[in-house]
């Protein structure tokens, strides 16, 4: 879902834009490159390789750092969409939880 939401506002059609509201455009990309991360972790995990949860930690903490700037960004008073702040809370915390599970099933980095 990552990679066609983001893909379509990146280069879909101008409605796409229009429908994503006052998006900021690296989050936008962040999330649309990401997403191919998500995906090779997924296979990661799935498969039960050791890797899974370096890059399931490396995951939440980029897009915790994506969440810091665009925070920045919003007290300057760039515009947003407040399910932004939703999702960038939900992603973070969905990896960070997953890689919490990782490190306890497998009891090392």
């Amino acid at each position: 879902m990552t990679l066609f939401s983001g893909g379509n506002v990146l280069f879909g059609p101008d409605d796409a834009r229009e429908l994503a509201g006052a998006y900021v455009p690296f989050v936008v990309w962040f999330n649309f490159l990401a997403g191919f991360f998500y995906v090779l972790a997924g296979i990661g995990i799935w498969l039960g390789r050791a890797w899974a949860f370096g890059l399931s930690a490396l995951i939440a903490a980029a897009t915790a750092m994506a969440a810091l700037v665009f925070g920045i960004q919003v007290l300057q008073g760039s515009a947003f969409e407040m399910r932004t702040v939703g999702a960038l809370a939900v992603r973070t915390g969905f990896w960070a939880v997953i890689a919490m599970l990782l490190f306890r099933r497998t009891g090392r980095p």
